[in-house]
């Protein structure tokens, strides 16, 4: 009667010819692909169908991207839920969100839209974090190298990051805990490159039952720099800051925005004004920590997808100029 050691044996050699036919990647040659990604999302025509997952809220979203005279051209259609599309040309965001009996029209800062999580430059990722080869998977009928993007510290989460091995392109992207579970992941279920420059497309679809309004709650303007976060969490930086105008009230919350390039905080800060309720504590919600307190008169709210530690340790860093 065999013994498990001779089945072992006779499946070692098989098991030892997945191991050598595993690729291996040095870590240059695997940077060189993420610049490939970052730079396929933004260069490629492309329509697809993805969908976004962040604990119990699945979207689903149409997208089609043109890249023409080295212009940027992308529409989102949001399928689930309250109808919304978004525009960006560029680093120019245009939101038309249904409301009620109203489309309200926001403008927003650029920002990292899928498949354009990448930042072009990519010198401030790899000083925060290490790239791993983890192998081939098919998505949305399409082969891609699968590679983690795993931080040095505590300060930020891990990304897996699935790159097509033809065009570049960033087919799926998952936000992984200390312990390896998804906390939230985006993907591709459909995405096909297109052949034409056609941009008949670009344009929203006009519910002529509803009037259009411009949404006036954000002042794209650069705000006073009255506040300063003395020690941000290591590889972070400021990149934006901006003034929000909240209904119903008369004073400004100013929004500061901080990234190591792919992982985003925002710290919002509002005057404390009579009546006014303070926020105190710290909250988790899926991939978002919140951590909430009053200093010098000032409500501080410090959001972001990163590690709990990362939204306190700026909180705790705010200092205000005399």
């Amino acid at each position: 009667m065999p013994s498990k050691f001779d089945f072992l044996r006779a499946c070692l050699p098989a098991l030892l010819l997945a191991a050598i036919s595993q690729p291996a990647f040095a870590e240059d040659d695997l940077w060189a692909t993420m610049q490939k990604t970052a730079s396929a999302a933004r260069e490629l025509n492309y329509q697809g169908l993805f969908v976004y997952h962040n604990g119990a809220m699945i979207r689903s979203v149409q997208i089609t991207h043109i890249y023409e005279g080295g212009r940027e051209f992308t529409r989102n259609v949001v399928l689930d839920g309250r109808p919304r599309e978004v525009f960006s040309e560029g680093d120019d965001i245009v939101i038309f969100n249904a409301k009620n009996d109203k489309v309200v029209i926001e403008k927003r800062r650029g920002q990292n839209l899928f498949p354009a999580m990448l930042p072009t430059q990519l010198h401030p990722l790899k000083q925060n974090y290490k790239l791993k080869f983890v192998g081939q998977e098919r998505i949305a009928g399409r082969l891609a190298q699968v590679i983690d993007m795993v931080p040095n510290d505590n300060l930020r989460y891990q990304y897996r990051i699935w790159s097509d091995t033809e065009f570049g392109l960033l087919l799926k992207m998952s936000m992984l805990d200390t312990e390896g579970h998804t906390l939230e992941q985006i993907g591709f279920n459909q995405v096909a490159m297109l052949h034409t420059k056609d941009l008949d497309w670009f344009q929203p679809k006009i519910d002529t039952s509803k009037p259009y309004v411009m949404d006036d709650t954000t002042d794209l303007t650069h705000t006073a720099d009255n506040l300063v976060v003395a020690n941000l969490p290591t590889g972070y930086k400021k990149v934006d800051q901006i003034q929000l105008k909240v209904p119903g009230r008369t004073t400004q919350v100013q929004q500061l925005i901080f990234s190591d390039g792919l992982a985003s905080v925002s710290l919002f800060v509002e005057p404390m004004v009579k009546g006014m309720q303070p926020r105190v504590g710290k909250k988790t919600m899926g991939s978002t920590n919140v951590y909430a307190h009053v200093l010098n008169g000032y409500q501080l709210v410090v959001v972001g997808e990163v590690p709990a530690q990362t939204v306190e340790q700026i909180a705790q860093q705010v200092t205000f100029k005399k």
